[in-house]
């Protein structure tokens, strides 16, 4: 299967920004915090999405801790008729800083809830670091206790020249 996201000029990036150059040495490295998040409920764009309860929103968050960072993003849903079961799917860009190095990133985010039991997958788009964070890659975990929501994020990027 074969999926066209567009062309790196649709995208607003360089080709330098897209696919950095010579590889540099890697350090894996860990960041925690918290972040809010603001969800607005979108309206579906047609009837057959309405009626089979998919639901759309946009997503604005801001984390504090060892990123520092604000994003925009857009998830997809659908709920079910068993109760505590649903599923979603969700794009966005982190722009701010990670220990000290500013750039921008995209996440990747898959979850399900199988009545009740969450199962969730948060990575790191590849290629989509730009300014001081090309190169990243890594996962970040979500948990949210008493609706705080926190982080933590496991990535590797090069070394700094």
């Amino acid at each position: 299967m074969v999926i066209g996201f567009g062309s790196v000029a649709d995208m607003g990036m360089s080709e330098k920004v897209a696919r950095p150059g010579k590889k540099k040495a890697v350090m894996t490295m860990h960041a925690s915090g918290t972040f809010e998040v603001k969800v607005n409920v979108q309206k579906a764009d047609n009837k057959e999405a309405e009626s089979a309860k998919l639901g759309r929103m946009s997503l604005d968050k801001q984390f504090h801790g060892e990123l520092e960072a604000t994003s925009a993003g857009e998830m997809l849903s659908v709920g079910t008729e068993v109760k505590g079961s649903a599923g979603y799917v969700a794009i966005e860009r982190v722009n701010g800083t990670l220990h000290g190095r500013a750039g921008t990133f995209a996440l990747q985010h898959s979850g399900t809830m199988t009545r009740g039991e969450p199962q969730l997958s948060v990575t790191v788009v590849p290629d989509s670091g730009t300014g001081e964070l090309v190169g990243i890659a890594g996962k970040m975990t979500i948990n949210i206790v008493d609706r705080k929501h926190f982080y933590e994020f496991e990535y590797t990027l090069p070394e700094t020249p």
